[in-house]
């Protein structure tokens, strides 16, 4: 059985000379700070501190990108620790754990492979390879770790050098977990607040409603009208920013923005409320709600994040049975120029707006995405995202951006993760990768190495700082 020993120079160019300058390159931002403006740790982890669950807990379970495949591999959701609508699986830790070994294999070639032997190898000192043999004595490795102190999350925080870090977060959220960590003298870390406001756009979803009772409360406004509702989220991105936020993000099935007359966008409320909307009347409202939070971003100068094109919960049997969010989101084709051009048309050239684009549909950065950051000021091109946040598709991100928009119209990297362990494997991988395009760019002569030293280190602190707009 071979050991696991991650190679100092993965992901690193096979070509010998150019593989020297990009370690020279990797070396330089090897240890610098991570900064994550989109994320989706919750902030109420680091506020308790408690010691994590077991290793199933803490690295298969919660992570879809583990999850999916070993479902694609022939195991039932139940036997992965996947709950049921939210009742807990009755799934062993240890047992999940084994699966998860037995199949180590399926991810040969993936990111999952990528950052998993680098959890292991160099945050767990694990060093035989996942196998059914060595599933156990690799689950008691991880068990005891994660019963030391070295383990709890604030300390995991310091020694992943995570400077900052941005969660996800209802317009409802009181954020008094990010208030009380902000208060703490004892906290090292900064952790603030992305406003995430999907919810209050589909009047044709049955928690549409309930979401809007629950702004009202948080908010003190009546949202049963569309202007009350205007309000309401005016209200809490005010109250967002008090605590730290700079960004919104904003998850939808197209880019389309385009804006209803007031009188129109009241009656289609009224017609939600009341529940006698009809599919396309609920598509304009959305598409109406998309450039009001543009609309609003240009007024408040949050940087607003927009990443359309997934079709969401893909497989309903899944979906009745466990309910959202368990691996069966999926990838679609994605426009942007047509579909964004009334809001550019109208805030593309503000000072004030700032729109980061991403997606799935990775024929998207060279067809639109860069070309539009190419010449809008506010437009940014957002780091490859899911499903192409693997080594080849970030490379070829490179090449299909930068022609267009350069390195600093971009967003810096994503990690885009619940899996709090990984985030610095993910972050590492990046560059790595990043390292190895700017030496290509150096050894055919298209750059100099003082420049190529130059965009790496802005890669991973300059670029993601300006873009959102975060305050180091």
């Amino acid at each position: 059985m071979p050991s696991l020993a991650p190679h100092p120079d993965r992901l690193l160019p096979a070509d010998p000379a150019v593989r020297a300058l990009a370690r020279s390159l990797y070396k330089s931002v090897a240890e610098a700070p991570i900064y994550s403006p989109h994320g989706h740790v919750d902030a109420e982890l680091l506020l308790r501190n408690d010691y994590f669950g077991g290793p199933s807990e803490l690295l298969i379970t919660p992570d879809h990108y583990v999850v999916r495949l070993l479902h694609a591999s022939g195991i039932p959701l139940d036997d992965l620790g996947v709950t049921r609508k939210g009742k807990a699986s009755a799934a062993d830790g240890r047992a999940v754990f084994r699966a998860f070994c037995a199949h180590w294999h399926v991810f040969f070639g993936t990111p999952v492979h990528y950052w998993f032997e680098s959890e292991f190898a160099e945050l767990f000192g694990i060093t035989e390879q996942p196998s059914a043999q060595t599933a156990d004595s690799i689950y008691d490795q991880i068990s005891d770790a994660l019963l030391t102190e070295r383990f709890r999350p604030r300390s995991l925080l310091e020694r992943f050098n995570l400077r900052l870090l941005a969660t996800t977060d209802d317009p409802s959220d009181d954020l008094t977990a990010h208030a009380a960590l902000a208060d703490d003298p004892s906290f090292a870390g900064r952790v603030i607040p992305t406003f995430r406001a999907d919810a209050y756009m589909t009047p044709d979803h049955s928690s549409w409603l309930p979401k809007l009772e629950e702004l009202a409360e948080a908010s003190n406004t009546d949202t049963g009208t569309y202007a009350g509702l205007l309000s309401a989220l005016r209200n809490r991105r005010a109250f967002f920013k008090q605590h730290g936020c700079t960004s919104t993000d904003t998850g939808v099935p197209d880019a389309w923005a385009l804006p209803l007359e007031d009188v129109e966008a009241e009656r289609l409320h009224a017609a939600g409320m009341a529940g006698t909307i009809t599919p396309d009347q609920a598509v304009a409202y959305r598409r109406n709600m998309l450039y009001q939070f543009a609309r609003m971003s240009q007024e408040d100068g949050l940087v607003m994040q927009l990443h359309p094109g997934v079709i969401r919960n893909h497989h309903k049997p899944t979906l009745d049975q466990y309910g959202p969010d368990t691996g069966h989101d999926l990838p679609d084709t994605t426009a942007f120029t047509l579909p964004l051009q009334r809001v550019l048309n109208d805030f593309g050239t503000n000072p004030s707006f700032r729109l980061v684009l991403f997606t799935v549909d990775e024929t998207a950065f060279s067809r639109e995405i860069a070309p539009l950051a190419g010449f809008y000021p506010s437009v940014y091109v957002g780091a490859p995202w899911w499903f192409i946040d693997t080594p080849a598709a970030i490379h070829r991100f490179r090449g299909a951006a930068t022609d267009s928009a350069g390195f600093y119209k971009t967003s810096g990297f994503i990690d885009d993760t619940r899996a709090f362990c990984s985030i610095p494997a993910r972050h590492d991988m990046s560059r790595r990768l990043d390292a190895g395009y700017l030496a290509g760019l150096v050894a055919t002569h298209q750059l100099s190495e003082e420049d190529a030293h130059r965009i790496v280190q802005d890669l991973v602190e300059k670029i993601p700082v300006d873009t959102f707009r975060l305050k180091v």
